[in-house]
């Protein structure tokens, strides 16, 4: 997983290292932050478009050519839980071992991301914090291997 931006809040740092560990059964995760760039209030579009290129610039740094990127973006397509297991479990059928998702600041994510990404995935229309949506992607990746493997999970 791939970040912008560092978590504070202690719950949500307690329940992603949770997700993490039980994520290690499956997988191997790495989660890389990178620094998030402070938005001026009432900040013009053109300013918001340079914050996204400096955190999209930081962002691609850590991004493999061999890498599958799947971008997290409000326009991405909506999968549900079934839906996103069998993505996963497709690129590893592939031979895809690289699977990067990536998370953007407060902004979204810069243009040069988006047209990286091999995928856009979308939770809802709606808003998340992006430290929250940390949690929530470990939560159904996890819940995707959960089952890829046949294994019990409540609905």
């Amino acid at each position: 997983m791939l970040a912008v931006g560092k978590i504070k809040e202690k719950y949500l740092v307690q329940g992603i290292a949770e997700y993490a560990k039980r994520l290690s059964r499956y997988c191997k995760l790495d989660i890389i932050e990178v620094p998030d760039e402070k938005t001026p209030d009432r900040a013009s579009e053109a300013q918001e478009e340079q914050i996204k290129a400096l955190e999209g610039a930081r962002l691609m740094k850590h991004i493999r050519p061999d890498a599958c990127v799947i971008a997290l973006a409000i326009d991405g397509e909506m999968l549900d839980s079934v839906e996103l297991s069998k993505r996963l479990e497709q690129l590893g059928i592939n031979g895809t071992s690289h699977i990067i998702f990536v998370i953007g600041g407060s902004l979204g994510l810069s243009d040069e991301v988006l047209r990286r990404a091999d995928y856009k995935l979308s939770f809802s229309k709606m808003t998340f914090p992006h430290q929250l949506m940390r949690m929530i992607l470990l939560e159904q990746i996890y819940r995707g291997y959960r089952i890829m493997m046949g294994e019990p999970y409540h609905k």
